[in-house]
């Protein structure tokens, strides 16, 4: 479970990196991908406890304008 946990917080903090050098907000974000601010920011969040869903990453991708592996690299 560490390493899951590991493994999202690796990805929430390149999702942040990638939205602010879109120079996006969270708000900015949020509302493209039609979720809610907070849910945004624990995914961000240092200390990620979110688990979130392949097709939601696949939708920050698209929305960031990266291709999906970027998350991974």
């Amino acid at each position: 479970m560490e390493k899951r946990n590991e493994i999202y917080n690796q990805i929430g903090q390149k999702i942040k990196k990638y939205r602010k050098e879109k120079k996006l907000t969270q708000v900015d974000l949020a509302e493209k991908l039609d979720i809610s601010i907070s849910y945004l920011s624990k995914i961000e969040a240092k200390n990620c406890r979110k688990s979130f869903s392949l097709d939601l990453l696949v939708n920050i991708a698209e929305t960031l304008e990266i291709d999906i592996k970027d998350f991974f690299d």
